[in-house]
């Protein structure tokens, strides 16, 4: 079988999980033919997963949001006015990814979450199975939970991950716990992607609180309660454009430039996390069996940070508030049983694409169907 990836470039997350999914699939005898990456002005891709992915990287515009101007939560304004002035650049995209699909040496296309992989099934109808692969596919899921929100944002978000996906054979929702399928949707729940390196580690507990913010808005904060708190040493890590690759505030506090071997050392050894919510990051921290303090930058965040609450992985705030997480890390207890199912995901997700490789596309659902 030879896969082509289609991976969302915002954040480290589908980067990560198709670094895992690259392995997992030539250990079973597989072979991806190539990984095509939306990319924005406003991030690099990591030199992590340039260095790790094994099959040849093409990159392509693609829709991202853009931070608020004090640069920590998504602005959805900002967002879909910058969009919309780069919707020529989409339709190259589009074309592009087409072609790709139909190049004739690809039996079938996994899509991490890349709203332009849906766009061009939906046009195109390409005659290439394609699954999609995201803990997202959990919010189209009828038995999943959501926070106490505004139901305008959920729907937004409920209806971007469904475009994301049209076309799709199957959906696989990446999630923190099991739950039954939802057949009517084609939603299958699956365990999370982590990386080797991550069963490989042996977490202790240090003296540090380790961080990752997706929006660099968020130092000024941290920078705050450090001052008030200088004697805890933070390590916090970022993709700041333009940044070194440590930045030194002083002899407690440094932000580091995302790097995949140094923030996992540093997160197997520190003594809490703290996140901006990212599902990736949060299953890597409750594998180790770390505390963590998750600041969501976005509406996906706040249902990732309310579903890992209530499986007892942490707690939430507004801004990185330590020292509500130094108090919670004193009583922590890792929730049981995540380990052993993060640990399967290879045995259970292989079948599913081996299977979807042998059906035919299926178009969409009717938008009315999502909200019953």
């Amino acid at each position: 079988m030879r896969v082509l990836f289609i991976v969302q470039g915002e954040g480290r997350g589908h980067l990560t999980q198709a670094l895992t999914m690259e392995s997992a699939l030539r250990a079973a005898g597989h072979e991806v033919a190539g990984v095509m990456v939306g990319k924005s002005s406003s991030r690099e891709l990591p030199e992590f997963f340039t260095r790790g992915i094994k099959a040849p990287v093409s990159r392509f515009d693609s829709p991202n949001f853009l931070p608020t101007p004090a640069n920590r939560r998504c602005s959805l304004p900002r967002s879909v006015a910058y969009n919309a002035l780069r919707l020529p650049a989409f339709a190259r995209s589009v074309m592009a990814l087409h072609r790709r699909i139909t190049a004739g040496d690809v039996d079938l296309v996994l899509n991490f979450y890349e709203l332009l992989t849906g766009v061009t099934y939906f046009l195109f109808r390409p005659p290439v199975p394609q699954v999609s692969i995201g803990h997202q596919y959990l919010f189209l899921h009828r038995g999943f939970s959501f926070p106490k929100t505004g139901r305008a944002p959920l729907a937004a978000l409920r209806l971007f991950t469904l475009a994301t996906s049209l076309g799709a054979t199957a959906r696989l929702a990446l999630s923190f716990h099991p739950m039954d399928g939802d057949s009517r949707r084609r939603v299958s729940v699956v365990p999370p992607l982590l990386r080797r390196e991550v069963f490989g580690l042996q977490p202790r507990a240090g003296a540090h609180i380790h961080g990752y913010m997706v929006n660099a808005g968020f130092a000024r904060g941290v920078e705050q309660w450090h001052r008030a708190h200088p004697e805890v040493p933070l390590r916090f890590f970022w993709d700041r454009r333009g940044a070194d690759r440590v930045t030194r505030v002083d002899s407690t506090l440094e932000f580091h430039r995302i790097d995949d071997r140094s923030f996992l050392l540093s997160l197997a050894t520190c003594r809490a996390y703290a996140t901006t919510a990212g599902f990736e990051s949060v299953c890597e921290a409750m594998y180790l069996g770390k505390p963590i303090l998750m600041v969501p930058a976005h509406i996906e965040q706040d249902c990732n940070a309310w579903d890992a609450c209530r499986c007892g992985a942490g707690i939430t705030a507004a801004d990185f508030d330590l020292g509500r997480l130094n108090d919670f890390a004193a009583t922590y207890r890792p929730p049981e049983g995540f380990r052993r199912w993060a640990e399967s995901s290879a045995s259970r997700i292989i079948p599913c694409l081996e299977k979807a490789a042998e059906a035919v596309p299926a178009y969409p659902l009717s938008l009315g169907a999502l909200f019953k």
